[in-house]
């Protein structure tokens, strides 16, 4: 566009630098008397786009001016004409935006309106959510026939990756308005659900709470039935299979009960008082052999007679739920070591025989001079 700047006169109309000839930008071009210029042959020339240049060829041809008139400089005139009309057709085709075409509020205005969002079909929602939730149910109904252990825990895996699947389908799928808030609700525990299957495994170790038990407190199934009755209601079926859940139990042994019981014939007495707040059992060793344990209540004292000559590590853990197959409590554990050992003597002295009573203090009493340690839950003496 800058060559048209430099050609486009501004601020009046230039004059011709061989004379008398100027160009009005649309009007008739004129000699300097005034009268529209001629032809050759006499006819007036016009400022029409159309006919500029063909006149300026013609005027090529034309016959030298006459005697005491200035030449005419119609091919020029013309020349110029035509330079402007090149020059101006550009500007037609250009917006101000440098877009071509008409004007951009024009094409604006020509442009189409948005079609409203079409409603989504009922049918398809209800085909959708039977998809998502078929395979995990599926799944669910494989963790309630699993065998504890590590079928357990396979089924449990599978189960909560359906879950986190089901959840994916139904956050994307398109929902009816009414079951929007619903859906919503229902991905949210279906996500819940997933982590809930995944941290109810079970790790095969001491203290471990069953799959089943911790499932039983979770709060997922909770929220899944709240969402499940709120779509139902409006008419869509969800039904989920919740996993097979147990109650927490709380298993005892009677107060002083042998949980292991080795060779015992020796004159050695062995009272322990459990002062802690849960039941504790108590596991003497010697070397890499279990001698016995014994299983004591909180809050009551126990006695063992006829322990053996010799020197024993005195094992104890505290906690709730006795599981006898892990010989383990399976809730709220905690295991030690008395750091000093046991020593038991059996001696003959004149009129009798001598032994070794002991009593040991599970909990801490004032001017008790024996220490203790944590140690492994796998190192407890079975």
């Amino acid at each position: 566009m800058g060559t048209y700047t430099s050609a486009r006169a501004t601020g009046g109309t230039p004059s011709d630098p061989n004379g008398g000839l100027t160009h009005n930008d649309g009007g008739p071009i004129r000699d300097d008397d005034g009268s529209p210029a001629r032809d050759h042959d006499g006819s007036r020339t016009h400022s029409q786009h159309g006919s500029r240049t063909h006149n300026a060829a013609r005027g090529a041809s034309a016959s030298l001016p006459r005697p005491g008139r200035r030449p005419r400089t119609r091919h020029r005139a013309a020349g110029l004409a035509a330079a402007v009309l090149a020059l101006s057709l550009p500007l037609s085709a250009c917006s101000s935006d440098g877009a071509s075409g008409a004007p951009s509020d024009t094409a604006d205005s020509s442009a189409p309106s948005p079609s409203p969002t079409p409603s989504v079909d009922r049918a398809t929602y209800r085909h959708i959510l039977t998809g998502a939730l078929e395979p995990l149910n599926r799944a669910l109904r494989a963790v309630d026939d699993a065998h504890e252990g590590s079928a357990l825990n396979t089924a449990l895996d599978a189960a909560s990756s359906r879950a986190d699947s089901a959840a994916d389908t139904l956050q994307m799928a398109a929902t009816p308005g009414d079951a929007s808030p619903a859906n919503t609700q229902l991905v949210s525990a279906l996500r819940a659900l997933g982590q809930d299957l995944k941290s109810a495994r079970g790790d095969g170790g001491r203290c471990a709470t069953a799959p089943r038990v911790e499932l039983g407190k979770a709060q997922s199934p909770h929220s899944l039935t709240s969402a499940g009755h709120a779509l139902t209601a409006l008419g869509y079926d969800t039904s989920v299979h919740l996993p097979r859940t147990e109650r927490a139990e709380h298993r005892r042994l009677t107060n002083g009960a042998l949980v292991h019981d080795g060779s015992r014939a020796g004159l050695g007495r062995l009272t322990v008082r459990n002062g802690t707040a849960r039941d504790a059992v108590v596991a003497l060793t010697r070397g890499k052999h279990t001698a016995f344990s014994v299983y004591v209540r909180h809050g009551s004292n126990a006695t063992i007679r006829n322990v053996n000559s010799g020197s024993y590590t005195v094992y104890f853990t505290t906690g709730e739920d006795w599981s006898s197959r892990k010989s383990s409590f399976t809730r709220e554990c905690s295991f030690e070591k008395f750091d000093d050992q046991a020593h038991f003597k059996t001696v003959r002295v004149t009129g009798g025989t001598q032994y070794t009573v002991l009593t040991f203090t599970l909990n801490k009493v004032v001017g008790g001079n024996a220490t203790t340690s944590t140690v492994p839950p796998a190192e407890f003496p079975s």
